[in-house]
């Protein structure tokens, strides 16, 4: 998997920013699934401490969602945040990029409902 470059920074939680991103990609048209949850990952593993703040008590979290449209194989927009922020990425689990259109109508849709705590993390395109 190649490492993570968020293109959305958002000033709150992640289950905020979720809510939010499904609901703009369904304005655009497309179709969403979540295939994980960390934090119900972490149900299974109550002993396990958190690496960013040590306790098995933190607020972070990351959700994996599948993006579709009408055809072709879906793009997988991961969702990481913590200490009320968020960061959206798109990730390429077997190695093979989703078309650049696809990707430009994801970002766009995102960004054209962006809530007042939205920042760029890179230039508009």
């Amino acid at each position: 998997m190649s490492a993570l470059l968020p293109f959305l920074s958002l000033d709150q939680t992640c289950d905020k920013s979720q809510v939010w991103a499904v609901q703009e990609l369904a304005n655009a048209g497309l179709h969403v699934v979540q295939t994980f949850d960390l934090n119900v990952a972490r149900l299974a593993h109550p002993d396990c401490t958190c690496p960013n703040h040590g306790t098995a008590d933190c607020n972070c979290q990351m959700v994996v969602l599948l993006v579709y449209q009408k055809k072709g194989d879906p793009a997988t927009l991961v969702i990481h945040g913590q200490e009320g922020k968020s960061w959206l990425s798109l990730a390429y689990p077997d190695g093979k990029r989703v078309s650049q259109r696809f990707e430009t109508t994801i970002r766009r849709a995102l960004r054209s409902g962006q809530p007042a705590t939205l920042s760029l993390a890179e230039a508009d395109l």
